[in-house]
């Protein structure tokens, strides 16, 4: 029987950024999925969500999409395979898992990278991380449409303890920084709204992206993505484009900026400043590339008021999931508490604080 894990993920900043060939700065969180796979003598695959508490049988050359969702994204993956000309037998698997759905956390990549290696190790194909990686954006883009970049799949599967990563998505170069948090911490909150990016306005804001970088690469022909233009450029072609555009393209160039200057802040422990730049990537979030949604904004707000929180952000594909806080100590119980009572008061909801730790990668548990 072969037993991987695959982490969650948060990103300190760089939000929307990895398709706009950005950089960014994930890293991954001791929350975890599960998996365990051996072969068996039936004729068809069996899967088992010991989370969801739910069954499924299918034949490995009969990979069409399932009416149920959870199930793509292991058919997904061993479609992959199966184009990438391998051939898979019949196998057990079975998941568990820790990392909340829909939380902005990354669940789904972390589910399909788990398959993956799991499959690779089971059936001893000759095949790396970054074939994990491909099999990622293969079950997120073509198999299921959804057209996100490379930041979790990348992050899952590359992520070294007390390390983010400072991504460069346009040609994965990329650098460790060691996030030693002194007397800080990382909290995340689940709003416990959950969102589902491939029916959200997810692909509209790839979209809309994409028409400004067209324009910009007509005007000026030198660059390859959105996130590489100044502000400058973007006023020239401004008469061009819808306010939504504009707004959207005036978020991804502020972002990225924030993000390298995080990234050396990173370095100098200027713990105040890196707060206030997740502050504003909230804001931006929240106000220009209009991603936010009102249980999220009211969090972040709560936050604000607390001196002890240098940062407060929604974090993820937007509308719903988790906002990431870094905190000076960490945060007084009878303060998630209040804030707990407040929030469901609001919204009939309750929060769920995860504290969170950055740890390895995807890898397999001997």
């Amino acid at each position: 029987m072969i037993k991987i894990e695959a982490p969650g993920r948060i990103n300190l900043i760089g939000e929307h950024i990895d398709y706009n060939g950005g950089y960014v700065l994930p890293g991954c969180i001791d929350k975890r999925i599960k998996v365990s796979i051996f072969k068996h003598n039936k004729k068809h695959c069996s899967v088992h969500s010991k989370t969801l508490n739910e069954k499924f049988n299918f034949y490995a050359n009969e990979t069409n999409k399932s009416s149920v969702h959870w199930q793509n994204y292991i058919l997904g993956t061993v479609d992959y395979f199966k184009k990438k000309g391998f051939n898979i037998s019949p196998f057990h698997l079975e998941i568990s898992s820790n990392l909340p759905i829909g939380a902005g956390i990354s669940s789904s990549s972390a589910l399909i990278s788990a398959v993956a290696k799991s499959l690779i190790n089971l059936f001893e194909f000759k095949l790396n991380k970054e074939h994990i990686i491909d099999s990622v954006s293969y079950v997120e883009k073509k198999y299921l449409g959804l057209n996100g970049g490379i930041m979790d799949q990348f992050t899952i599967n590359h992520g070294k303890k007390n390390n983010l990563i400072f991504l460069n998505c346009l040609d994965k170069t990329h650098e460790f920084v060691r996030f030693d948090l002194d007397e800080h911490s990382l909290l995340l909150i689940n709003s416990n709204v959950k969102h589902s990016l491939l029916h959200s306005q997810y692909n509209d804001r790839v979209t809309e992206c994409n028409n400004v970088r067209s324009l910009l690469n007509n005007y000026h022909n030198n660059h390859k993505h959105l996130a590489q233009y100044s502000l400058e450029d973007l006023d020239k072609v401004k008469d061009s484009i819808n306010q939504n555009e504009f707004n959207r393209a005036k978020f991804v160039i502020e972002e990225n900026k924030r993000t390298i200057s995080t990234f050396n802040l990173i370095k100098e422990k200027k713990y105040k400043i890196i707060g206030e730049m997740i502050y504003k990537s909230h804001l931006g979030l929240r106000d220009l590339y209009n991603v936010s949604c009102n249980e999220i904004d009211f969090l972040v707000d709560q936050m604000m008021k607390n001196t002890n929180v240098l940062g407060s952000r929604m974090m993820g594909g937007g509308f719903g999931g988790s906002v990431l806080n870094l905190i000076k100590g960490t945060m007084n119980e009878s303060v998630l508490e209040t804030l707990n009572i407040k929030y469901f008061k609001s919204f009939g909801k309750k929060i769920t604080p995860i504290k969170i730790k950055i740890v390895d990668g995807v890898k397999e548990i001997k």
